[in-house]
């Protein structure tokens, strides 16, 4: 008999993280099957159409197999699972947005909670020994974390106790706080996932994602700060601050480093734990900060305006404190600074620009 070739099965396989773990693991010889109907059209527009991601993965990334399947659709997804033998399940598409879910509070509950349920019963049913890992979201959290207090910096706001300095951790509370719908469908998924890990003791993890980017990120105003910030400051577009005084603080993480945070997982599961996940103190900025960052870079001022009313739910200051998962998994660290994250968004947004303009007749 040959050697059995894992096959991992990725949900939302043209987005960020998606894309991501499609190449990851195809580089690790596994097979590879991506779920994606691009509903991020539908959600952003143009600017969040991921069809080029699409195209360029089936050009360049072998053992992938692409299925342009709706996870509300029960019935497809449980088809699906029945012909395959996963080894590994990673669930990322969602509808990621506050602003879009007040709009279409069905869509967003359907995908982000029903979506997940279906594939949560289609892998308890027919590829339980598999490993299941969950794309949750810090929002989960609603505003709880702006009631811890808070200093005014010159250009950010910051934790005011010694004790909040490294950021959120997963005793975070999860209720009586307002969340964005979205924030709120997020959690119904975030915490199905985790009983089906502790009810049927499945291998199931939760990440809890803070600001994860990375080149391949279709950025939009309504979701994907840092890449749509790149992206309007390369592009000369006006960009929007929304409220906090622009200083407003994130943690951003590149989408490789997500995938080794997943992969360490997979290889010594820890069913039904939650993990924050964020690239910490050492990649946290400020709105202001980084369009300040990018005016320098970019040798021209960035064109914003403000907003004086801030998203609602929205986070003050949010950074991920990754203690627990680097205490269960010490061998895991960041390899991409924030500088390096966002000079190599420059890098692809001129691209990008350069392509366009070498397209045209």
């Amino acid at each position: 008999m040959g050697k059995h070739q894992n096959t991992v099965l990725i949900t939302g396989s043209s987005g960020l993280v998606g894309s991501e773990a499609v190449e990851f693991f195809s580089r690790l010889d596994w097979e590879v099957c991506g779920i994606d109907n691009n509903l991020r059209k539908h959600f952003f527009g143009q600017n969040g159409d991921t069809t080029w991601n699409l195209n360029r993965l089936k050009k360049t990334v072998r053992n992938f197999e692409h299925f342009p399947i709706d996870i509300r659709d029960r019935k497809a997804v449980l088809e699906l699972f029945q012909t395959k033998p996963f080894d590994l399940i990673i669930h990322c598409a969602a509808q990621p947005s506050h602003d879009f879910a007040k709009y279409d509070p069905f869509l967003d509950f359907e995908v982000n909670a029903t979506g997940t349920l279906n594939l949560l019963e289609a892998y308890r049913l027919h590829v339980p020994r598999a490993v299941f890992i969950h794309m949750s979201t810090n929002k989960v959290y609603g505003d709880a974390p702006n009631e811890l207090p808070l200093a005014e910096l010159e250009t950010r706001w910051d934790y005011l106790r010694k004790e909040d300095y490294e950021g959120i951790d997963e005793s975070m509370r999860i209720d009586q706080s307002k969340h964005s719908l979205f924030g709120a469908s997020k959690l119904a998924g975030d915490i199905m996932a985790q009983e089906y890990a502790r009810y049927f003791g499945l291998p199931i993890g939760i990440f809890r994602g803070c600001c994860l980017t990375g080149p391949n990120h279709s950025g939009a105003e309504l979701h994907g700060f840092l890449a749509y910030l790149v992206k309007a400051a390369v592009r000369g577009i006006e960009y929007k601050v929304f409220g906090y005084k622009g200083k407003q603080v994130r943690d951003q993480l590149h989408s490789y480093d997500v995938l080794t945070v997943f992969y360490e997982f997979y290889k010594n599961p820890r069913p039904g734990e939650v993990y924050n996940l964020g690239g910490g103190r050492e990649n946290s900025s400020s709105v202001l900060e980084s369009i300040q960052w990018l005016g320098k870079k970019l040798g021209r001022k960035v064109r914003w305006t403000y907003v004086d009313e801030n998203r609602s739910g929205d986070h003050t200051c949010y950074i991920s404190n990754m203690k627990k998962f680097k205490t269960h998994y010490p061998a895991w660290k960041v390899t991409r600074s924030l500088d390096a994250i966002m000079e190599e968004l420059v890098k692809a947004q001129v691209g990008f620009l350069e392509e366009e303009g070498a397209a045209r007749p």
